[in-house]
């Protein structure tokens, strides 16, 4: 097991990079799933220092990417009420929805408070009854428990005045969506260390049976990447279609099981519209019926809001990684992380973001908005 620090060790990068050169023969293409696992890959450009034709197709890892546009509307909705007090994580305030964003609800008066964690959002609750407390409860599996523990948490103390706004979705539905696509382009995968650190791997075990991909579960330093690279090339030329391990100094096969226990405590699996990419079955979460009074979608009455995607943006194909955000026309110019017309531009993770702050110019030939 190597330390966390000879994952940044140029030395032994290069040597992993030439062993990769020297073992791929045909131009694969790899798609890791996980957001920050791009944004490593494009800021130190490995995706340009891969063999001849050999592409890194850029996967829907994004948990604020992905987060649908209504979502964001009802957000909105509830935050602009005057009893409110809406918690979220940071890199959400700045998600457009469809006329607004929070930090500019927030800018107007509205109580959109920046928390570090949900029981940050809990504990306002407890402090101030007279307030509803709402947290914006998003992203993939790696996030669920915490706000697992959140709902449980305010169920004992009986805090009438805590909801959370629940977006939850689920990473092995997505992949099994892309590789039902026949035009589908991957040949393997980087599975996200962090969401196997929570779920662990059996669940992607029948994708690669059935659909004949390897696997890699994948760290998020250079090496680590890298190194998933290698693993999933090897398979590929090797005609194995298995689910490794590369992250092991954090991930096991069956995962944290208390963890998944919060989680199939609270929450019970639903369909997900992702933003960009549509409707997808038994790909999210919701709150579980005996939960059901902390569901602020329903306290407030937002349920049935719906939005449509701006015009102008292709976040879909970006998530899907059927073009790349170079591909754009409105990328870098009608569309930046000031000016974002889409999730993938503003938020940290995501991959219209890791091109422009690596300074990725547009193609000529952009796709028209």
């Amino acid at each position: 097991m190597r330390y966390l620090d000879e994952y940044r060790d140029p030395e032994l990068a290069r040597h992993v990079l030439d062993r990769l050169r020297r073992t791929a023969t045909r131009p694969w293409r790899v798609m890791e799933v996980c957001g920050g696992q791009t944004h490593t890959l494009v800021r130190q450009g490995i995706d340009a220092l891969l063999p001849a034709g050999m592409r890194m197709v850029h996967g829907p890892g994004c948990p604020v990417c992905v987060t649908p546009l209504e979502t964001l509307d009802r957000a909105m909705a509830i935050a602009a009420r005057p009893e409110v007090t809406f918690a979220s994580f940071g890199d959400m305030l700045r998600v457009p929805g469809t006329r607004t964003d929070l930090l500019a609800l927030r800018a107007g008066g509205a109580d959109v408070r920046v928390v570090y964690s949900p029981m940050d959002a809990v504990r306002i609750a407890e402090a101030e009854p007279e307030r509803e407390v709402v947290f914006l409860a998003v992203g993939f599996e790696t996030t669920a428990p915490a706000n697992a523990m959140a709902a449980l948490h305010a169920r004992r103390l009986g805090l009438a005045n805590f909801s959370l706004l629940v977006s939850h979705v689920l990473v092995p539905p997505a992949m099994t969506a892309l590789l039902a696509d026949p035009d589908c382009e991957v040949q393997a995968f980087l599975a996200a260390g962090h969401v196997c650190a929570v779920m662990g791997w059996r669940q992607y075990e029948p994708i690669a049976a059935r659909w004949r991909v390897p696997i890699v579960v994948t760290g998020f330093e250079p090496l680590d990447l890298l190194e998933g690279v290698l693993m999933a090339v090897e398979q590929l030329e090797e005609g194995r279609t298995e689910v490794v391990n590369q992250y092991a100094r954090a991930v096991q096969r069956a995962g944290n099981r208390r963890a998944q226990h919060l989680v199939e405590q609270v929450f019970r699996i639903t369909d997900r519209t992702w933003r960009g990419i549509g409707p997808l079955p038994a790909s999210g979460l919701e709150l579980a019926p005996e939960y059901a009074a902390f569901d602020a979608a329903r306290r407030f009455g937002v349920s049935g809001l719906r939005s449509a995607e701006h015009r102008g943006c292709i976040a879909g194909a970006i998530l899907t990684g059927a073009r790349e955000p170079t591909d754009c026309t409105a990328y870098g110019t009608r569309c930046t992380p000031r000016t974002p017309l889409g999730a993938p531009m503003v938020s940290a993770e995501g991959t219209c973001a890791a091109y422009h702050a690596a300074g990725r110019t547009a193609t000529p030939t952009g796709s028209p908005p």
